[in-house]
């Protein structure tokens, strides 16, 4: 029944890696690029809509200077970024234009997903764009982002692509045919949770080309099926790959969401926002919150970190330091810092302006 399930699918992405994007060489595959514009244009024509997510940039400007190895610089390899960008790109609109329909380039640095309003700008960006029935083509912008706002691949951009999609279904397409597990070499049909021993089993990549592995994939997976979208992780090399997943085929590893599909705004709350501090809760507050579906109060907090203002985003860990939840304060750090362990009526004296009895409240609370 999942399998029928994503047949029904009508917005979808689709993730594809270096790994199937590039020959050995690092030079694009327009081979593989024709034929999967062939079939996306086809699904297109069913009437769904698709986004791409596209490695390749960094590897097509290998190949075009030369490069047989990742530079290890950031400047270096911005500089690929910035040469093989317009190349990939451009080789997209090539193939597309074939079947009629135009590529449209997007370039995302965390900033544009963790800033409320940029990314809620590019939320409507995209969905302008599929209203146009063009295919938006996203990459990370390598050729200006730093350590500290890289995605660091792009498995987790796709899945956090899915979620301001309000996708039905995410593809991550690679050089395997899915989750292999207990060194059986056999790949894995279903998956319904993403446990420590599925986690286990996952390793990264030594690709020249290529960031992440399975083990990208599979955390882009958790965030994806928390947000209620179906996940396929497939061999992009087979032929018809798209068209027979979306017929039902079992091909690749299928990953099942939850039921409970997250509200937009929590989803952004749990994988987009920039937390700007933390507080340390003592364990009846987080029993309250993980267990008991309540507001965190200040006679919970134990501790305050940070320098954060009224309405950021805030993480919550437990006295062993474990981060469990994250939400919305109601105060900043500063008077946050005058109330904390008090009971309501204590605190309402001390904080004369501005007083609300949850210092997050449940609605902007979310359980990790």
């Amino acid at each position: 029944m999942d399998r029928e399930n994503i047949k029904n699918a009508k917005r979808i992405v689709i993730k594809v890696g270096t790994s199937v994007l590039t020959s050995k060489d690092l030079m694009l595959n327009k081979a593989w690029i024709k034929g999967f514009a062939g079939q996306i244009s086809i699904l297109m024509k069913q009437g769904r809509e698709v986004i791409v997510v596209s490695s390749g940039a960094i590897a097509a400007g290998m190949y075009l200077l030369g490069l047989r190895k990742r530079p290890r610089s950031l400047p270096e390899q911005q500089a690929c970024a910035a040469l093989g960008q317009g190349y990939l790109i451009k080789t997209y609109e090539d193939f597309f234009k074939k079947h009629n329909f135009h590529v449209a380039q997007i370039l995302l640095t965390w900033e544009d997903v963790r800033e409320r309003r940029r990314y809620l700008n590019a939320e409507n960006t995209l969905h302008t764009l599929l209203s146009k029935h063009a295919v938006p083509v996203i990459n990370e912008n390598d050729t200006v982002a730093v350590d500290e706002i890289k995605f660091g691949d792009n498995d987790k951009l796709s899945a956090l692509v899915a979620n301001l999609a309000g996708a039905d279904l995410l593809i991550m397409l690679t050089d395997v045919d899915g989750l292999c597990v207990g060194g059986t070499g056999k790949c894995v049909d279903t998956v319904k949770q993403i446990d420590s021993q599925v986690e286990k089993s996952a390793s990264g990549t030594d690709k020249e080309g290529s960031l992440g592995g399975m083990k990208t994939k599979l955390e882009a997976c958790k965030i994806a099926m928390s947000s209620g979208v179906y996940c396929v992780v497939a061999n992009g090399n087979r032929k018809g790959v798209l068209l027979k997943i979306l017929e039902g085929e079992k091909i690749g590893t299928i990953f099942i969401p939850q039921k409970n599909k997250m509200q937009a705004r929590k989803r952004w709350i749990a994988y987009n926002a920039k937390e700007q501090g933390k507080v340390i809760v003592d364990c009846g507050a987080k029993e309250a919150l993980a267990k008991k579906n309540k507001s965190l109060l200040a006679c919970g907090i134990k501790e305050v970190v940070g320098d954060f203002a009224y309405g950021d985003v805030i993480t919550i860990a437990d006295s062993d330091g474990v981060e469990f939840a994250k939400g919305l304060s109601n105060y900043s750090a500063a008077d946050l810092k005058k109330i904390k362990g008090m009971g309501t009526k204590e605190a309402e004296k001390i904080i004369k302006q501005g007083f609300y009895q949850e210092v997050v409240h449940r609605d902007n609370l979310v359980i990790l």
